[in-house]
């Protein structure tokens, strides 16, 4: 800070400029309540169809989105730019009362390009002597100014950095860092640098000081963008994966952070995560750098010459807690599956660079798999990041016409074998060969599997697995519909993908569950106002009758998957009933017959498509209880106790409508859903307090087939009872007649599995049997 520069500083332009920002916050301020109020809500309320149920809702939802980014950035600024201002004037002023003692004391202070000089009035002549005899004041007053300069100095460059900082934070649109003041910024820059240099230390020289401080700064700090963007970019790539593996590998020799600190290895590695996935949001060049040049080292031994573990098999585990950014996911996973298409000949055989060995690092320590395969930590991450997931699983693997392609099927049906694509999903989950893990009492460990059906859960739904849809996610898109295709088809090819692997299970039934509207469709029989029956937002998924027979059978042989199901239709049926008692000209609106019986049509058939759900996956439940002799009885009713904390949030499972007042992911109730019918439902399952006529518990009656049939029927005479209360339109004549609905789609679904599945677990069969 030059003297000159603070001395004749005048503060109008800089008032009038704060004037301007404070305006500008009120003013967004009113704009995002408006854009929350009107339009957010507003199309979340809303009746899309078509393109506008895919483009036009989530570009609003972005869009609001977008006003509330603004106005913290604008308060932000307004906060930091009015502590800088606030602070020069005060320096300002002890600049000039400085210099008014000076004059007091005959001393005069000079400024120059770089500096000043204090001396004193007197004549050219004398002044080396009153110089020398009025040094003491001399000294104190240029020491006093300097001091001043300094501070402001150091005021104005720190605002100039953190206002630098979170300009940089976002190349479109605005940063939603937001900060109370201009110190807590600058603290936050502070620390990160602070924090890198530490972390860039000789991992053999980390004290129990240092981790601590890592750990708890971290913690703090992992959600703030400019801590965030300052910390990765400090340390840089190269020192994230040098860092983290330095701090995990027992050859290192760290004796006191090994024996003091490893029970919180899996804190920091949670925080670093954190971090590192805040700073990845970020759009400065420094982080565009970063992200490109992680992605570069990704394939090489990080020590080069000496080895190591890949750059991979260390960020990856580095991606299993936080939120990625989508481009920078799918960049990464672009390059690992071109990796791993190296190591293993085109997918042909195991991959042994990635198989963890005695003398190896555990690079993970969230969970007990190893973390040498990537694969693990990055489908981990995916299932945080829907869109980039759903990128990821649809790109090819290998194609058709590679001439080094291992793959051959029989797509055609006519015994000739010939070579095939696949994409990066049928790769994974068909034909991959996985490193093994296992724990320390040697069972096996099957993690990546298991990340892969929750990266296949986000993929599909929208949003990031073991979450619920809210309304502002959007419509199941093409995309998302093909996967879920995909999966549908490749269970039914091959049950043993699945029920050998029935850790994958719940994903499973989440994924049906979210797509009820799309599977009663294919369900119902013939297609003549199928629409206006079941309407449904977004892009349908047309796996067609027999492979969702097949998967649905599948999935229901698995408790939790069969819990996520049952628990998903009857939601869906109930919201679907409500919408049809509130609008009983929807389906049918013959002028032939009176609304009732308009109206009676709907809601039987809705019946009926419940009746062949829950008929499917409760043969799929009676056929397994028959193999293993009734023991999982227990772990069926388990997932069903377990179901009663999701409480409210059960109904946001594949309520599926496309109408208002009940839109999203095609789509969720876009109200609340406390005291609608669909909670009365859950509810009601979920916490034990429907009974059947004996008093026995609906739904938990192990393999008891017959007893599942009848608690299907009088749920669903229930639902009809609570959904035309809800709409204020009851008919006791419909709601007498849809448990026969319900008991002819069973027995529907009973031929079904006879077809489809050539005998296996025959409805009628098993119940003689049980």
């Amino acid at each position: 800070m030059e003297l000159e520069a603070l001395r004749d500083a005048n503060f109008k332009l800089v008032d009038d400029a704060l004037t301007d920002w404070s305006t500008l916050v009120g003013s967004l301020a009113e704009m995002k309540k408006d854009a929350e109020d009107n339009l957010h809500q507003g199309a979340n309320k809303a009746d899309w169809a078509g393109v506008n149920a895919k483009v036009s809702k989530e570009f609003i939802g972005k869009t609001a989105g977008e006003f509330a980014d603004a106005h913290t950035q604008a308060t932000s600024i307004y906060k930091i730019f009015n502590d800088t201002v606030g602070e020069l004037k005060d320096y300002h002023q002890q600049l000039l009362d400085a210099l008014e003692g000076g004059r007091k004391k005959n001393l005069t202070v000079i400024g120059y390009e770089g500096g000043f000089t204090v001396t004193t009035n007197a004549p050219p002549e004398a002044r080396s002597k009153m110089d020398q005899d009025n040094k003491g004041d001399i000294t104190a007053l240029r020491d006093q100014i300097q001091g001043i300069l300094n501070k402001a100095a150091e005021s104005d460059n720190s605002a100039k950095t953190v206002l630098q900082a979170i300009a940089d934070q976002s190349s479109l649109g605005f940063s939603d860092a937001s900060y109370k003041d201009r110190d807590s910024a600058a603290e936050a820059v502070k620390q990160a640098e602070e924090l890198a240099a530490l972390a860039k230390k000789d991992p053999d020289d980390l004290s129990v000081e240092d981790f601590d401080k890592l750990n708890a700064g971290l913690k703090k700090y992992a959600d703030d963008e400019l801590f965030a963007e300052r910390f990765a970019t400090v340390l840089g790539p190269k020192g994230t994966l040098e860092f983290w593996t330095g701090v995990t590998d027992p050859q290192r020799g760290n004796w006191d952070l090994g024996h003091e600190r490893l029970g919180q290895f899996d804190d920091l590695q949670r925080r670093l995560g954190m971090t590192l996935a805040t700073a990845s949001q970020s759009d400065s060049t420094a982080m565009g750098t970063w992200k490109h040049t992680m992605i570069d080292i990704g394939d090489k031994p990080l020590y080069g010459d000496r080895g190591g573990p890949m750059g991979f098999q260390v960020m990856s585990n580095l991606m299993r807690t936080g939120d990625y950014d989508d481009g920078f996911l799918r960049d990464y996973g672009t390059k690992l599956m071109e990796t791993e298409r190296k190591l293993t000949g085109n997918g042909e055989h195991r991959n042994g660079a990635w198989q963890h060995l005695g003398m190896d690092p555990n690079l993970n320590r969230i969970g007990e798999d190893s973390g040498s395969d990537p694969l693990t930590g990055y489908l981990k991450g995916l299932s945080n990041s829907p869109d980039a997931a759903t990128d990821f699983f649809n790109q090819q693997f290998v194609s058709k016409d590679d001439p080094d392609n291992p793959f051959e099927r029989d797509p055609d049906g006519n015994g000739k074998n010939s070579k095939v694509a696949l994409s990066n999903f049928q790769y994974l989950f068909e034909e991959r060969d996985w490193p093994q893990e296992s724990n320390l009492k040697g069972d096996d460990l099957h993690t990546g599997q298991n990340n892969l059906a929750l990266a296949l859960e986000a993929a599909t739904t929208g949003h990031p697995a073991g979450e619920h849809p809210t309304p502002d996610t959007p419509a199941h898109n093409a995309d998302q519909a093909r996967l879920m295709e995909s999966i549908v088809h490749s269970v039914s090819a091959d049950p043993s993908r699945l029920t050998d692997h029935g850790y994958m299970s719940d994903s499973m039934g989440q994924i049906a569950a979210e797509y009820m509207p799309d599977i009663n469709r294919e369900l119902h029989a013939g297609d003549s106002g199928e629409k206006e029956l079941f309407p449904l937002a977004g892009d349908p998924a047309t796996p067609g009758e027999k492979d969702l027979t097949r998967f649905l059978y599948t999935v229901g042989r698995n408790p939790e998957g069969y819990t996520a199901i049952n628990l998903g239709q009857h939601s869906y049926t109930t919201h679907l009933m409500q919408y049809h008692f509130e609008n009983p000209e929807a389906y049918v609106n013959d002028k032939h017959y009176t609304d009732s019986e308009n109206l009676k049509q709907g809601i039987e058939h809705a019946a009926k498509t419940a009746g062949q759900v829950e008929g499917i996956i409760a043969a799929g439940r009676a056929y397994e209880a028959e193999l293993e002799g009734g023991i999982e009885d227990a772990d069926y009713n388990s997932a069903l106790e377990k179901a009663a904390t999701w409480g409210g949030t059960a109904v946001g499972i594949g309520v599926g409508l496309g109408t208002a007042p009940m839109t999203g992911p095609g789509g969720v109730v876009a109200g609340g859903v406390a005291g609608t019918a669909a909670n009365e439902i859950i509810s009601a399952i979920t916490g034990g307090l429907m009974k059947d006529s004996s008093h026995e518990v609906i739904y938990r009656n192990g393999s008891d087939f017959e007893a599942t049939r009848n608690s299907t029927y009088q749920v669903v005479e229930e639902a009809s009872k609570k959904a035309g209360t809800a709409a204020g339109n009851r008919h006791p004549l419909i709601e007498a007649s849809v448990g026969s609905a319900a008991e002819s789609g069973f027995s529907a679904a009973g031929d079904k599995v006879r077809i489809y599945l050539e005998g296996e677990g025959i409805p009628g069969e098993l119940d003689k049997e049980g």
